[in-house]
């Protein structure tokens, strides 16, 4: 008889399914994924704390009567937003006796003008001593600068009456309140502090003896709950250290956005201070039963086994390092429940 033919993937395909425990066949096959050695950056960890970039206390730019407040603490303000306001009374009159000054002086520069336009054709005919030319020259130029200064001092009273109604410089939270409805607020006294979630920072303390290194690399991330990892946008390493201590500040500039993260929480911040080989596989290969971290090991002949393993940290890209448990080249599942279901049939007896 003649030997069927059969194509190269399909004969692979058979005997993997021959390898395959019986009890197995009805599951279709499991994705796994190889635990080996990467190089990785060599990380060192410090504690950090949450400052936000922009903070800031408004302040009084006039004098007045506090007579609205429209925000309080913990209320969000959009950017531009009256946040109070005062009485503006004075200022209003201010502004008026200022414009009315204005109008006199425009009135005076152009009967200035007129009188020095006229002296002036009469003394190119000749019909008029320079003397007098040269008198109506210096008033029309005395009624210019008299103008100017009416025209500042209107702005200076706008100026005035603008700062009775202070507005937020940008979004961001309430975190204080100064003053009361009905107070008195001199210039420069406290009204609001606040900042914006926007743009946050953490601040941290390194050792001398890594700063070379980290400074080298420039690469960080925050680690926030135990779980998540935010990475930096940006670092600045103060350049002295502190006397007393011999550490360096450093501040790690986050990128915008980040929800769940306020001033004053403290965190890990992680440097990257060089590079080292770690044996690593996927996080979604950690089977997690109470505090037992596990996996499921995947044999050349397809039998499964559930071994414990010891967690080291948690990596980018959804990796994790493992410190025990496995070795170098051994086949993980990547669905845990999946293989679970599978090692229950393959531990089931066969009929």
């Amino acid at each position: 008889m003649g030997q069927t033919y059969l194509p190269k993937s399909l004969k692979q395909g058979l005997a993997a399914l021959l390898l395959w425990p019986a009890g197995v066949l009805a599951q279709p096959p499991l994705a796994t994924a190889p635990v080996s050695y990467q190089p990785l950056a060599q990380e060192q960890v410090f504690d950090a704390v949450i400052e936000a970039v922009k903070q800031a206390t408004v302040s009084a730019q006039t004098s007045g009567r506090v007579v609205e407040i429209n925000y309080d603490v913990d209320d969000y303000v959009p950017k531009g937003s009256v946040i109070l306001r005062f009485e503006d009374v004075e200022q209003q009159a201010n502004l008026s006796a200022a414009e009315a000054a204005l109008r006199e002086q425009q009135a005076r520069y152009d009967e200035a003008s007129a009188e020095h336009q006229r002296i002036k054709d009469i003394f190119e005919k000749k019909l008029v001593a320079k003397a007098e030319y040269d008198r109506a020259v210096t008033g029309l130029r005395t009624a210019k600068e008299r103008l100017e200064a009416a025209q500042a001092h209107v702005l200076k009273a706008k100026e005035q009456v603008n700062y009775t109604l202070v507005k937020a410089p940008y979004s961001g939270i309430v975190v204080k309140r100064h003053v009361e409805v009905g107070e008195m607020a001199r210039v420069g006294q406290a009204l609001m502090s606040g900042f914006s979630l926007q743009e946050l920072r953490a601040t941290t303390r390194v050792p001398q003896r890594l700063v070379d290194a980290i400074r080298r690399h420039n690469r960080a991330r925050m680690l926030f709950d135990g779980q998540t990892a935010v990475p930096a946008d940006r670092m600045t390493i103060y350049p002295y250290a502190d006397p007393d201590t011999h550490t360096f500040q450093v501040r790690v500039q986050l990128k915008a956005g980040q929800e769940g993260i306020y001033p004053g929480m403290l965190v890990k911040l992680a440097f990257v201070t060089g590079e080292e080989r770690r044996l690593v596989l996927p996080q979604q290969a950690i089977a997690q039963r109470s505090e037992v971290s596990a996996v499921y090991v995947v044999a050349p002949d397809g039998r499964l086994a559930f071994r414990q393993v010891r967690l080291g940290s948690r990596l980018p890209d959804d990796m994790i390092e493992i410190l025990s448990g496995v070795t170098d080249g051994e086949r993980i599942a990547l669905d845990p429940v999946a293989a679970a279901i599978a090692l229950k049939q393959q531990r089931e007896p066969q009929d």
